[in-house]
């Protein structure tokens, strides 16, 4: 039942009348505001007529509101965002979608978070965008460097770093780090000056990154915002997304860097020198063009060892909230079968016996996992590998032999540089990559397929306009498509 409340001006004569409706409860049991709207009496009518016109408003309303078709859009960004993001994150968004949200929320909040949804327009959007692009407005922690001899004042108390590291609750990586040098985030050295107690300004240099957001996280700031609103368009609380007509920064195309055949020949030398696991574990990056989450977490079960491939069906990932856990790879297209070759299959199985030898040695300690790859680390010994040991171990292994730098989305990039260099179609591509959609390959390697589209010129005209025989000859070797075999690209 609707309830109707006059309004009445300062000498007692009504104006109009506030018609509101329960909404219902929320979920930790207090009552949510009521939907409310406002009915004006016609001054060119009667009191009677006046009454049952609101009368009729206030039963037609009641029942819009039953029928979910008033928009309550008096909610604030900041609130409605949260629940957005948790409508998404219970609908099967990943992990790091619903983390990379989340990361976006203070300084989206601290800049329209008060607005309520209706108020919203694109000037408010472009403004924000622009407050983004100043210097300044990153929230991130600094880096920490010791400006004194951390190891020396460690080994004053008599504390090992092992036991220091205990103390402070950091890991030893961290306070190993710092002792040599290195820098930590800001939030750990504070631990270690509340160890040693001193303050963090004798004990440390902050050095922060005032440096303004690129474009390409403004664009995903914009991005946030517009799932937001485009949720609020769908439930019909606004009558437009106004993300949409916001005016967010370019962002310049991306390049995808590949390396050279001669840097392959190179790092594929190199590799030789290194342990089998690592490569092993390069040589998929390469052969496969599979992304390093996917190589990862390959399991031995995913290997088809008669059809010479492997079955990519799920990605290792971390966050600081879970560590390292498994999730099905990035779209459905990602779950897919690479076919490998003969090449690859026999260092398969010449790392399957060390892999197995190993798991042996370790006894009692192993952890059963069946991840191809793991933690060497007794006590971690058989368990999924962090994804950014990867990273460390491509830094290390290109300052060792002095090759370029090495990051494992390059290999993927130079694989599919590869194949169309050697003029396989876009579609067979795209698949071999796991890519939802062919348009994204052809985006993400126009650059390449020009580069190969130069060749293909070159190669149309070795064969028909540079005859490198004699005629006659060039008559007698000519195919039944009435092309010269020998001069075929």
């Amino acid at each position: 039942m609707a309830y109707i409340q006059p309004r009445k001006d300062k000498d007692g004569n009504i104006i109009s009348y506030s018609v509101r409706v329960f909404k219902g409860y929320a979920p930790d049991g207090s009552q949510l505001k009521p939907y409310t709207a406002s009915f004006k009496p016609d001054p060119n009518k009667t009191d009677r007529q006046n009454e049952k016109a609101l009368n009729k408003f206030a039963v037609d309303f009641e029942e819009k509101c039953r029928s979910g078709l008033v928009a309550d859009s008096r909610q604030t960004f900041a609130e409605y965002a949260e629940y957005v993001i948790g409508l998404k994150e219970r609908a099967g968004a990943k992990h790091k979608t619903i983390l990379s949200y989340r990361s976006f929320m203070p300084l989206t909040v601290e800049s329209i978070g008060h607005l309520k949804l209706a108020e919203i327009r694109p000037q408010h959007l472009n403004n924000f965008y622009e407050t983004l692009s100043k210097n300044g407005i990153r929230r991130t922690q600094g880096r920490a460097t010791a400006k004194r001899d951390i190891k020396a004042m460690l080994k004053q108390r008599g504390l090992t770093i092992k036991k220091a590291a205990e103390l402070a609750g950091v890991g030893n990586n961290t306070l190993s780090t710092v002792c040599n040098g290195g820098n930590i985030a800001e939030s750990k050295a504070q631990t270690i000056a509340n160890l040693l107690e001193m303050p963090m300004s004798k004990l440390f240099n902050i050095k922060r990154d005032n440096t303004p957001l690129s474009n390409k996280t403004i664009l995903e700031y914009h991005h946030f915002i517009s799932v937001v609103l485009e949720q609020a368009d769908k439930e019909m609380l606004i009558p437009f997304n106004p993300a949409r007509k916001a005016t967010p920064p370019k962002q310049k195309p991306h390049t995808a860097n590949y390396f050279q055949i001669e840097d392959v020949e190179r790092i594929r030398d190199c590799l030789e020198l290194e342990p089998l696991k690592w490569r092993t574990f390069v040589h998929l990056l390469l052969i496969s063009g599979a992304r390093r989450g996917e190589i990862a977490g390959l399991k031995w079960n995913v290997i088809d060892w008669r059809n010479s491939r492997i079955h990519i069906q799920n990605n290792l990932l971390y966050a600081p909230d879970r560590g390292i856990y498994e999730e099905a790879t990035k779209t459905e297209e990602s779950d897919r079968f690479v076919t490998l070759p003969a090449e690859t299959m026999e260092l398969l199985k010449e790392y399957r016996k060390w892999y197995l030898v190993q798991a042996s040695n370790y006894g009692d300690q192993w952890h059963n996992t069946n991840y191809l790859f793991f933690q060497e680390k007794t006590g971690n010994a058989g368990k999924p590998m962090h994804p950014d040991t990867i990273n460390g171990y491509l830094d290390r292994f290109s300052e060792r032999y002095h090759l370029p730098h090495i990051n494992p989305h390059a290999f993927r990039h130079t694989m599919a540089s590869v194949l169309y260099f050697n003029k396989v179609d876009s579609i067979s591509i795209s698949k071999r990559l796991g890519h939802s959609k062919v348009s994204t390959t052809t985006d993400i390697y126009s650059h390449i397929m020009k580069e190969a589209d130069k060749q293909s010129a070159e190669c149309i005209a070795n064969v028909i306009l540079r005859p490198k025989t004699d005629p006659c000859e060039k008559k007698q070797n000519k195919t039944k498509a009435g092309f010269d075999r020998n001069q075929a690209c």
